[in-house]
């Protein structure tokens, strides 16, 4: 530990470290955090970024194998880039809606993001966030079916632990009950359907069987809840929550075919897969989604300011416009920020320049290796992603494929496995999935290298040792 460590703006001293910590345990409340970090010892304090390392404001370095929270596509080394581009902006027009008017930033940005997206998705309304877009493509699908006469269509299916956000439609969304159950009743007409995780499925199935009985149990339920009041399906291409679950081979189009047969409007949540996470701008194009709607955010940016948005077809928008109401009928003070709009521009400007999505392809099949050697390890049962998207699922019993520890998969979570990641310098998520099996999952910066990927999995395997040898 150093007694003073220097940032790109702030310098830090010893004792300045621990007052930080106790103003945040004491004013700032921290999302889905337990009640003990405000009374126990203080949270980390992150002061300094570079590449993919962070510092705290003790002098520790960490490895950001979760880039922040799956955003920070482009590292930590060009928020200087990004943040001129940032101040340009503000000097010339510090903000303006997008209330009957654009500004440069957001017209620019709606361009560009057009045309990286798929085939026939062209316009594009911003928020500032995951939880605002999908917010905004529930509200605009209501108001598309409404302009066809179709009033009935007010459900919407989604997939069991999947995240789509915690506002209201979103949180209605969401497949995750131990996050929705506290504040039900929620949107009326949301509905679950199983997710692709196939860890724990019948021996001998396989992959064209599990795709088959997925695609049986969607058109089921729709055909049960009657396919004219379906207005919607989410899905994200790569399932995050639930453990980076990969799509079995043909389930997208067996999806968008059900769709298609219903009338049903498809959206792609890809708040994470989005801006080169899985070595393709939208996951879309790496599994052939063939979405109506493209839901976005934290990599459009790579976070360094708040910004989301959301695709769409003309057809779907020109529908509402010629519509009764005559208009979408959505608004945000901050979407479409001037400032947040210049910082996604300059962003995806770096993204392309320094061929961040050519870095994932390069080593995805790499990274994919390296973390499958884990596998030996006493308490990896499965490892599961694609691109810079992984998870590792921990159980206690391999051939059964189930934690069975006298140790709680919470308690082990949460007492031993995260202080044990902080301890070692490596952040990343760890939970208890909806299977109550502990998850560790990466999705690091897009510009991690191979030397990144060694050490990262490099501590892993000392940290899974130790691990193994403390669980009873």
């Amino acid at each position: 530990m150093t007694d003073t460590i220097e940032s790109p703006s702030t310098s830090v001293s010893a004792a300045e470290a621990t007052d930080l910590g106790r103003l945040a345990q004491r004013h700032l409340v921290m999302s889905f955090t337990s009640g003990s970090a405000y009374t126990g010892a203080p949270p980390p304090v992150m002061v300094r970024g570079a590449d993919s390392r962070l510092w705290d404001a003790d002098g520790r370095e960490y490895i950001d194998a979760l880039a922040g929270l799956f955003c920070v596509n482009v590292g930590y080394s060009f928020g200087a880039e990004i943040g001129e581009a940032v101040r340009e902006q503000m000097a010339e027009l510090p903000y303006y809606t997008n209330w009957n008017a654009a500004h440069p930033p957001a017209a620019k940005l709606a361009a560009k993001i057009a045309e990286l997206a798929p085939p026939g998705l062209d316009r594009v309304y911003f928020t500032s966030g995951g939880g605002e877009s999908n917010e905004a493509a529930v509200k605009l699908i209501r108001q598309y079916h409404q302009a066809r006469g179709e009033y009935t269509r007010i459900k919407f299916l989604s997939r069991r632990s999947a995240y789509h956000g915690t506002s209201y439609a979103a949180l209605s969304l969401n497949g995750m009950t131990n996050l929705r159950k506290q504040f039900e009743p929620l949107m009326y007409g949301s509905r679950h359907i199983s997710n692709s995780k196939r860890y724990r499925r019948p021996a001998g199935e396989t992959e064209e069987q599990f795709t088959g009985l997925l695609l049986s149990e969607m058109e089921s339920l729709i055909v049960q809840e009657g396919p004219e009041t379906v207005a919607g399906v989410f899905l994200e291409p790569l399932q995050n929550a639930g453990g980076s679950l990969v799509p079995p081979a043909g389930y997208h189009e067996g999806v968008r075919e059900i769709c298609d047969r219903y009338g049903i409007v498809l959206v792609a949540d890809e708040v994470i897969c989005g801006f080169g996470r899985l070595g393709e701008w939208f996951g879309s194009t790496r599994f052939n989604v063939k979405p109506d709607v493209i839901t976005f955010a934290k990599g459009v940016s790579s976070a360094h300011v708040p910004l989301g948005g959301m695709i769409t077809k003309s057809e779907i928008l020109d529908a509402v416009n010629n519509g009764p109401d005559g208009m979408y009928l959505h608004g945000l003070t901050f979407g479409g920020h001037p400032a947040a709009c210049a910082a996604g521009l300059a962003n995806i400007a770096v993204m392309e320049r320094e061929d961040v999505l050519g870095n994932v392809r390069r080593n995805e099949d790499y990274f994919s290796a390296q973390l499958d050697s884990l596998r030996d390890q006493q308490l990896v049962g499965d490892v599961r992603g694609l691109g810079y998207h992984y998870s590792l699922e921990l159980v206690t019993d391999k051939q059964r494929r189930t934690w069975a520890a006298e140790t709680a998969a919470n308690d082990f979570v949460y007492d031993m496995l995260q202080p044990a990641l902080l301890k070692a310098g490596i952040l990343c998520r760890a939970a208890v999935d909806h299977e109550g099996a502990p998850l560790i999952q990466f999705s690091p910066p897009l510009v991690f290298d191979r030397a990144d990927i060694d050490e990262l999995v490099a501590r892993m395997r000392r940290l899974l040792d130790e691990l193994a040898a403390s669980v009873r």
